[in-house]
């Protein structure tokens, strides 16, 4: 007994260790420089935009892809007094997220493309009317972290954060409603319901575009690669959505009343076929009963 908890808290510190190394790893790459691309005088027009406010700040995103979350699972888990189940969804919702943020930086650092409105970043006192091409950071007379800053447009690091943070919200409402469990489809307010985090997500996505800080393309990658480190993270620790008990994560004590249910199920079918049997075999002939 002794080495069954002495597992259980190892591995519990490895979770734990891994998210660290992983909130590091997004720390540290966030403030490296990017990859130093080039750009051609012709692309001048796909980066001469004007530079604004975003609809959805930084600080408002940490918010909402960590806030709301948590408190929907602690509501959610809380009604039922179940802590394996809070337990379970705080480790797969930070395991995607912290996945997500470190291939979003890695992505971007790689890859290096201008935002759209990096020109007014890179010339603040003006833009030249006669383009030309600009090789380095070097080439600008703007502030050198705002420069960097305007080389990170691909993927979308909002798009990516919230489509990582609220498909797992959408997965995991959508398991404690059992839309696509056979016995609850058919009913449009769980579905509803479960999908509204995807669509406040997409909603904050287009915003990327309206303020000129992402091209159509980051915000697209940077949705999709939410998506898949969400849905990823949430299966290591949930049943597939058409489970009976797709509402429990996997590491939990089988529900009684389920098992029971199963047994009886096959308990009734093996006592109706033994009937069956018993009654073909020990029939009793009708006697024919002759007219008089």
């Amino acid at each position: 007994m002794a080495f069954g908890k002495s597992s259980i808290l190892d591995s519990m510190a490895v979770e734990i260790l891994l998210r660290i190394l992983l909130f590091v790893a997004f720390v540290f790459t966030d403030k490296m420089k990017p990859f130093q691309r080039i750009i051609q005088p012709e692309e001048w027009w796909l980066y001469n935009n004007p530079r604004t406010d975003s609809y959805v700040s930084t600080n408002s995103l940490y918010v909402l892809v960590s806030v709301v979350p948590m408190a929907v699972i602690i509501i959610t888990s809380g009604l039922k007094r179940h802590l394996v189940d809070t337990k379970q969804a705080t480790l797969a919702l930070s395991l995607g997220f912290g996945i997500n943020c470190a291939l979003t930086n890695a992505m971007k650092l790689l890859v290096g493309r201008p935002r759209p409105d990096f020109l007014e970043r890179c010339f603040p006192n003006g833009v030249p009317k006669v383009p030309t091409i600009i090789t380095a950071a070097t080439s600008c007379n703007g502030i050198e972290e705002v420069i960097y800053e305007g080389q990170k447009s691909f993927p979308s690091g909002h798009s990516s954060f919230i489509f990582a943070s609220y498909t797992f919200l959408s997965l995991y409402l959508a398991g404690k409603l059992h839309i696509f469990e056979s016995r609850h489809r058919g009913h449009s307010l769980r579905l509803l319901t479960a999908g509204f985090p995807l669509f406040f997500a997409l909603l904050c996505a287009i915003s990327r575009t309206m303020d000129y800080h992402h091209h159509w393309q980051d915000v697209s990658v940077g949705s999709l690669l939410g998506i898949f480190c969400a849905t990823i993270s949430y299966y290591q620790y949930y049943p597939e959505l058409t489970h009976p008990e797709c509402h429990l994560p996997l590491r939990h004590k089988p529900s009684p009343k389920f098992h029971r249910t199963m047994s009886d199920s096959r308990l009734s079918k093996g006592t109706r076929n033994w009937a069956l049997e018993d009654s073909a075999e020990n029939s009793v002939p009708l006697l024919e009963v002759k007219e008089m």
